[in-house]
């Protein structure tokens, strides 16, 4: 009997981390399923592959590594069920979540537990300004992203009218305020500011406003499905008004959804880390069998490198000592080499202007 339950867990084990055995389980959270799960996909892209590397040169501490999923799907309160669980299995650190509205909640519940957590892409500035000592990012922050797109249209097309709009989610209203705040420094005020409801199809009445406020720029915080659709409704009312957003639009499905009407949108990001010389075969890795890193995948395989290599620092899983070795060190990663601050802020490459051409991103002069 014994024989047949080692057998089947070794079975298990190895379908969902490519070796024999796991002695640590690793949480990985975000939303694998809703509008927001092509991001939970990145997220797990990264992680499957960077799993598997460090179990074949031997695991974490001499143990191997297994992930345990958990499906927030950018709801809050799903999040937090999700922490709960993935606390209650005990994991020895959590990579996640995606959304800010979820990492904000969901922080709480692994800072009760004692566990790290890393999230790849929330970047909402309150996540890491709670006091709350086991929360990390390998991102940056909206006041650093906002300001980014703020001042490059600011300089880069003075007198030029711009409209701002926000999907009341924790990103989205973060980004766009932290945009506004850069932009009305800028000498620059805008036409309008206002909120847009998510999931909705039509945004003419919007468009009709950014008409008739001679809006040359409309900037949105929000995700790829809403600026997909304004992008799309904007132009067959033969309106030229230029979108500009966040990491949210830097995805293969905003051109899926926009087409050739998505050509020129400007999106803020970090540096790109494919076009890094030392992840070429990573990024074959991922190409040969049909799948492109983009956006989140690599900065989801980075942050599962720092937090093993702070293990190792630390000689230990214990949450307190991998947290000191997160803030004491300096780790290099498929990312780049990338430290964190006192917060648990990120300490490595900032924002840059990337612009839509042919359904490719490229960086924007």
């Amino acid at each position: 009997m014994r024989t047949f339950k080692t057998l089947a867990l070794a079975t298990t084990i190895a379908a969902m981390a490519g070796t024999a055995h796991a002695d640590i389980l690793l949480g990985l959270a975000g939303p694998m399923t809703g509008p927001e799960a092509q991001f939970g996909e990145q997220f797990k892209q990264g992680a499957d592959k960077a799993v598997a590397d460090l179990n074949a040169k031997g695991g974490v501490l001499g143990q191997q590594v297994k992930i345990v999923v958990g499906d927030d799907a950018c709801d809050p309160k799903q999040a937090r069920s999700v922490a709960e669980e993935l606390s209650s299995k005990k994991v020895a650190a959590v990579i996640g979540h995606f959304c800010s509205g979820s990492s904000i909640p969901a922080s709480e519940v692994y800072q009760e537990n004692g566990i790290p957590q890393i999230s790849p892409g929330s970047t909402n500035p309150t996540y890491t300004e709670r006091g709350l000592n086991n929360v990390f990012r390998v991102c940056g922050r909206d006041d650093q992203q906002g300001p980014t797109a703020a001042n490059y249209i600011a300089k880069k097309f003075p007198g030029k009218k711009v409209a701002i709009i926000q999907d009341k989610s924790a990103y989205g209203k973060g980004l766009a305020d932290e945009f506004k705040k850069a932009l009305n420094a800028a000498g620059v005020q805008e036409v309008f500011y206002e909120a847009i409801t998510a999931g909705e199809k039509d945004y003419s009445a919007l468009v009709t406003k950014l008409k008739a406020a001679g809006a040359d720029f409309v900037f949105l915080g929000g995700y790829k499905t809403e600026g997909g659709l304004i992008v799309r409704q904007m132009r067959d009312q033969g309106l030229k008004t230029t979108l500009v957003g966040g990491d949210a639009l830097l995805v293969e499905e905003f051109w899926a959804i926009t087409g050739a009407a998505g050509e020129g949108t400007l999106v803020t990001f970090s540096p790109d880390p494919r076009l890094l010389p030392q992840n070429a075969a990573l990024v074959k890795y991922y190409r040969d069998k049909k799948y492109e890193p983009e956006t989140y995948t690599l900065y989801s395989f980075g942050a599962i490198q720092a937090w093993a290599m702070a293990a190792e620092k630390a000689g230990s899983l214990d949450g307190k000592k991998v947290t000191a070795a997160l803030k004491a060190n300096k780790f290099d990663t498929v990312i780049g080499n990338i430290g964190f601050d006192a917060k648990g802020d990120v300490v490595g490459p900032n924002y840059v202007m990337y612009v839509w051409k042919n359904g490719k991103y490229v960086y924007a002069d």
